[in-house]
């Protein structure tokens, strides 16, 4: 009889049937083999056929005892879970991705307000926003041209805590009329002597709806790709 069909390697024998001083570590071994599976049933068998073999091959004088067993076992249910857990999670993802999507294309064609420093000057005004940590008694507006050109200041006062709207009339600190285009602006706001937290808003009309790694992204002209869950308000 031909004994070289029947030989195991020696990697297979030490993961599943290690010394007893080493079983922990033998745990570690047995658990990254069986995690590397690819559904639960290749577990299982995968687990089956290294018992069996285990078990063929063990060392007579030193037997598997129902303790190894009962690991290995344990061992196996353990993974399985997590296999089962992460084709959950996956699913959940997935549907979860689907519904964000669905949720932004209802968003084309209406105006929402996002985190940014653009503001379209058109027949005369403009609008944007601010977003305060705190209330503030002093804020300002310093808006500029494509060429980085400052063409007005806007002290806009108080204003509370939360987000604000402000609209710009298009005036000039010079008192002209600026051009209709694409304006910038820096938010400055204080209490008093008390600096305060200001997040710049734009306010734009959604063209469009993508996808990708990082979810649904809203498609806003002038102002950029913005995430859905950046959205502070629909307006």
């Amino acid at each position: 009889m031909d004994d070289s069909a029947n030989t195991i390697s020696s990697t297979l024998l030490n993961t599943m049937n290690p010394a007893s001083t080493t079983s922990s570590s033998s745990s570690s071994t047995s658990a990254s083999a069986l995690a590397g599976s690819d559904s639960a049933a290749a577990l299982q068998n995968n687990f089956m056929t290294l018992l069996v073999t285990q078990m063929k091959n063990q060392n007579p004088l030193n037997p598997m005892d129902n303790a190894q067993v009962t690991s290995q076992m344990a061992q196996l249910s353990t993974v399985t879970g997590i296999g089962q857990m992460n084709a959950t999670l996956t699913s959940l993802m997935s549907s979860l991705a689907s519904s964000q999507s669905m949720q932004a294309a209802n968003l084309i064609g209406k105006s929402v307000v996002v985190p940014g420093n653009a503001i379209t000057l058109s027949s005369g005004a403009g609008q944007f926003g601010v977003q305060l940590a705190s209330a503030a008694t002093n804020v300002q507006a310093t808006i500029t041209n494509s060429a980085g050109v400052v063409v007005d200041t806007m002290n806009v006062g108080s204003l509370p805590s939360g987000v604000s709207a402000i609209n710009w009339d298009g005036k000039t600190t010079a008192g002209t009329i600026a051009p209709d285009g694409q304006y910038t602006f820096t938010i400055a706001a204080a209490n008093g002597q008390t600096a305060v937290a200001a997040t710049a808003l734009s306010v734009g009309n959604v063209a469009s709806v993508s996808t990708g790694t990082s979810g649904a992204q809203l498609n806003i002209p002038n102002v950029g790709p913005t995430s859905v869950t950046s959205v502070v308000q629909i307006l």
